[in-house]
């Protein structure tokens, strides 16, 4: 890096101050995601993530399809999991097919 002159050092300093504020502001969202990687739901608040009745949720627990913690008689689901969940059943577009059709073409 070239050194700056005295002249320089107002406009260096509002791009050190701007580039630290980015930085402020990426930590916080990585934290608040972090917290929501670890959130706990019960039942009602799983139906309301994925906007399902509760009846819908159990018996999506019983038959196994749904990502579910247990302990003793209640039922937990991590938010995160959830949204896993939610993004394996994503069907693929006709170009994104086409993609991956001519990739394995080229091996």
């Amino acid at each position: 890096m070239k050194p700056f002159t005295f002249d320089q050092i107002p406009i260096m300093m509002s791009k050190l101050h701007d580039k630290l504020e980015h930085l402020e502001k990426l930590i916080l969202k990585i934290s608040i995601t972090e917290e929501n990687k670890n959130e706990l739901l019960n039942v009602e608040q799983a139906s309301k993530l994925l906007n399902l009745s509760v009846a819908t949720i159990y018996s999506k627990v019983c038959r196994k399809e749904i990502p579910v913690n247990k302990k003793g008689k209640r039922i937990y689901f991590y938010r995160h999991e959830l949204m896993k969940w939610i993004k394996s059943g994503r069907v693929k577009t006709y170009t994104e097919m086409k993609n991956d059709i001519e990739k394995r073409s080229k091996f």
